[in-house]
């Protein structure tokens, strides 16, 4: 019996292209850490270096230590000094990103159908963000963070999409048996294979990713609407 309700984040609750979205944010990162003598292409590369140090992750620190040790590893500990400022970032200049995202009312619906309907919902996106900029990137979608009994963050997370452990961990998090989430993404490699550790899953087709052009007819699948009659069936 399906209890609660992993929602992904990009390109499920938050249409967008992501190669127009992470051109955009680190436009506004560079343009930030530029006055405290950052380097446009070295402050790109580290923050890239720090992101892979957080997929591989094995779950033995969080990933908020594995992107700052990785990231201080490339440019030096003046990072650590510097921190303050990426923080004010994520609180600030970040939000100008919502430009380079689409919306679509439905996924706010989505959510709130399925409180209303009974179900614990999640945000089971993948915790590269502090925090605070998975918060406000929720918001962007037009959902109240609020809505979510929890919100996946590199603060509290130790595994990273696509691997499986990320999936036992959100549900260690939640207290729920993996075999009772749904998990809706649009993801075919990161999301669905939440499917391998007993979680039932539903693909969002809206902005489908399929980089490895699996066969995907096996998936519940669709946009909102079908989503809405898997959740609440006639």
């Amino acid at each position: 019996m399906i209890t609660t309700i992993l929602f992904d984040l990009d390109g499920t609750l938050l249409p967008m292209d992501n190669d127009e979205f992470t051109k955009g944010y680190f436009g506004l990162l560079v343009k930030k850490l530029a006055p405290y003598g950052y380097d446009k292409q070295e402050l790109v590369s580290a923050v890239w270096t720090g992101t892979a140090a957080m997929v591989r992750n094995d779950g033995k620190c969080s990933n908020y230590e594995a992107f700052w040790k990785t990231f201080a590893g490339v440019l030096g500990d003046r990072v650590y000094e510097s921190k303050p400022v990426f923080d004010d970032f994520y609180s600030s200049e970040f939000n100008h990103a919502k430009a380079f995202c689409g919306f679509n009312e439905k996924a706010s619906e989505a959510v709130k159908t399925a409180q209303k309907l009974g179900y614990r919902t999640a945000l089971a996106s993948n915790p590269l963000f502090p925090i605070e900029a998975q918060k406000a990137r929720v918001k962007w979608a037009g959902i109240d963070p609020g809505l979510f009994e929890f919100i996946a963050s590199y603060e509290n997370l130790s595994y990273c999409k696509p691997n499986p452990d990320y999936y036992r961990a959100l549900a260690k998090q939640l207290d729920v048996k993996p075999e009772e989430c749904l998990m809706v993404g649009n993801d075919v490699s990161e999301d669905m294979i939440a499917e391998t550790v007993g979680m039932s899953v539903f693909l969002l087709t809206d902005c489908i990713i399929n980089k490895e052009n699996k066969d995907i007819s096996a998936y519940s699948k669709g946009s909102f609407d079908e989503l809405a009659a898997l959740m609440f069936p006639v």
